[in-house]
């Protein structure tokens, strides 16, 4: 059986838990310069931080954690800030797998990246008050490479949302445009019933058919779905409370 490596870090806003089949020591310092290049670049570039909509980057930009978000923020028509987390677990993900890691699961805040190529991954969905939080998951099968699956809300977490979505959850091959498209859907996810608002969040998600390989979308008891999405499980509540290998809780 392959020996697995667990690292939890808090580095001020951002909460990582990392699962893989390296050492992580070196984790820490790598996720902390590019923390660095993110703060250095906002203390000269405000706009970069506080803006809701795109924001322009020079191509000459060196660090590809500011030209990532730009670009994933341009992709859903968000802020770069809304591809904050995804973008720092896609890069910790390549970075495990450029150390020859060939299964590694980075969840930052709910926004994860993972390379699974010889096991299955279960990640559990939450989804506020709705009936059937944690309920449910999706199964991953051995795929060669990274996936990246971010989830948004208007009820559940610190982030920002116009919308009213318990959860949004987007898979795409990447989790820095997960994140972003995951928001974009989530603020639209408004109505005057749970069922209209899941429509309009659905038609949201429609314009993203190009970026993401598929959506969830869960607001109360009104559910939709949209393009490939992997396999749904049953879960049991008190199974998800532990960690186990192939599992994010």
């Amino acid at each position: 059986m392959v020996k697995m490596f667990k690292k939890n870090l808090n580095l001020e806003e951002t909460k990582i838990n990392v699962v893989s089949d390296i050492e992580l020591d070196f984790l820490k310092k790598f996720i902390i310069s590019k923390r660095n290049e993110l703060k250095n670049y906002i203390s000269n570039h405000y706009s970069f931080f506080n803006s809701h909509n795109p924001v322009y980057v020079e191509d000459n930009e060196e660090s590809d954690i500011i030209k990532i978000m730009a670009e994933a923020g341009k992709i859903a028509n968000v802020g770069p800030m809304a591809a904050v987390a995804g973008t720092i677990s896609q890069l910790t993900v390549e970075e495990l797998i450029k150390n020859g890691s060939e299964f590694s699961i980075v969840n930052n805040g709910g926004d994860i990246s993972f390379i699974n190529k010889n096991r299955k991954v279960i990640c559990a969905i939450y989804s506020g008050n709705s009936s059937i939080s944690a309920e449910i998951g999706f199964e991953f099968k051995p795929q060669k490479s990274p996936i990246g699956l971010a989830t948004s809300s208007g009820t559940v977490g610190y982030s920002f949302s116009y919308g009213r979505g318990d959860s949004i959850s987007v898979i795409s091959n990447k989790a820095s445009v997960a994140d972003a498209i995951a928001t974009a859907i989530a603020n639209n996810v408004v109505g005057e019933t749970d069922a209209e608002a899941v429509e309009n969040g659905l038609n949201t998600a429609l314009k993203f058919e190009k970026y993401v390989n598929g959506a969830l979308i869960i607001l109360g008891e009104s559910v939709a779905t949209f393009g490939k999405l992997p396999n749904l499980v049953n879960l049991k509540k008190e199974d998800n409370l532990k960690f186990k290998e192939d599992t994010i809780v």
